[in-house]
Formats: structure tokens, sequence, C-alpha cells
């Protein structure tokens, strides 16, 4: 599969699409420690949800000392209506509090240890140290493992497996940008449910595996 020819035709394409919101936070900032809490917003909500969640919540705090400063309720009520805002504010709160304790009140730029705070899984702890710190990471949400699969370029079960996959087969130049280009392209073209493969850029290098309707 020709990965280097989709992976141009996308970065020609996605400019007609917002950027996801961590990705611009992460441009915008610099700030690993803004992208790993927008992160955990973004996780099962839309990125408008997730982009007047997180704007609310870093104008009343946007470190982790100052995140401290606010009560459980103050958070609730900025974040809302993200999914599972109760357990996310929770969790800001102990992520907050562990960065202070334990690492100097700065995000560690390691996998592992992102994976040590709470509420953080692998997909959150690659997309900081993508968006975060510009290294090496392969972020694989519902977008990256559907594309993935439905290219033909995996055959993958889970996620998990979709990452570990990709850190096999795919040059490690598109990794850092893998993440934005296709779920830019999985929110606007190549959706979950009948795709607009009418339209993709990258139709002939698509294999469609498991799509039955399409638009």
């Amino acid at each position: 599969m020709q990965i280097e020819r989709i992976i141009v035709l996308l970065k020609k394409e996605i400019n007609k699409w917002p950027t996801p919101i961590v990705t611009e936070i992460g441009l915008k900032r610099r700030d690993p420690f803004l992208v790993l809490i927008s992160c955990i917003l973004s996780l099962r909500t839309k990125d408008e949800t997730t982009r007047q969640a997180s704007r609310r919540l870093f104008e009343l705090a946007d470190n982790p000392r100052q995140m401290l400063g606010l009560s459980t309720k103050k958070i609730e009520k900025a974040i809302y209506p993200v999914g599972f805002y109760r357990v996310k504010a929770r969790n800001i709160l102990s992520i907050s509090n562990d960065l202070l304790k334990r690492f100097k009140g700065r995000v560690p730029d390691g996998l592992d240890k992102l994976l040590t705070l709470k509420g953080v899984g692998r997909k959150t702890a690659n997309l900081v140290l993508t968006e975060g710190f510009h290294k090496l990471g392969i972020c694989v949400d519902t977008h990256v493992h559907r594309i993935s699969n439905r290219l033909g370029y995996v055959s993958t079960r889970n996620p998990f497996e979709t990452e570990m996959a990709l850190r096999k087969k795919l040059p490690k130049r598109f990794w850092i940008e893998y993440n934005t280009l296709l779920v830019t392209w999985g929110q606007n073209v190549c959706k979950p449910i009948s795709p607009l493969c009418s339209i993709c850029v990258i139709n002939k290098y698509c294999r469609k595996v498991g799509v039955r309707i399409s638009r």
C-alpha cells in the first residue's frame, strides 16, 4: 500500500476542516499540561464541546497549582457537558496533585510515566507526547483504528493492536501527524457509517474493508 501517497493527499485536503481541538491547543499554547487536560476532556466528547469546555476551564486555571485551587464542583461546572464530566473533574484534580508531588509540577515526557496518571490511557499518553512535546508516539483513537483497517493497511481487532501494528509498519516520519490526519478525515469524510467514498481523495488506494454502504 502507498501509505506515503495517502499521507501526502490527506495533508493537502485536511485544511478544509477545523483542526482537532487537542492538536489546535498544542499548536497555539505549546503547553503539555493544557494538551493533557484538553485530551482528558475530549474523551467520548465532540470536538466543539471540548473546545468550549477547555476555554472555560483554562480561563480559571492553566497550570497544576491553579487547578488545585478549584473545587471539584467548580471544575464540573466549567467543563459540563463533556462526557463523564464528574469523573473527569476528579481525574483533573488527581493529575494536578500528582504532577506537583511526583513530577515537580511538570508533565512527564515519557509514555510509562504518563500512564501512571489517573485517567490517562495509551491514547491520551501518546497524544500528549506528539502534540505536547512533539516526540514520537502513535495515538490510536476510534478514527485511526477504523481507517487504518478500512484502508487495509493493518488488520487488527482493537486500538491497542492497531498501535502495535503501526509501530512496526508505519514509517516513523509519519508518526506524529498520523493521528491528526486520520481524525480529521474520519470526522468529515471516512465516517463510521456510510463513508463519503465518492469525494474521498484516497478512494483508489482504499480496500474498503468492512464497508457495505457508502455515499
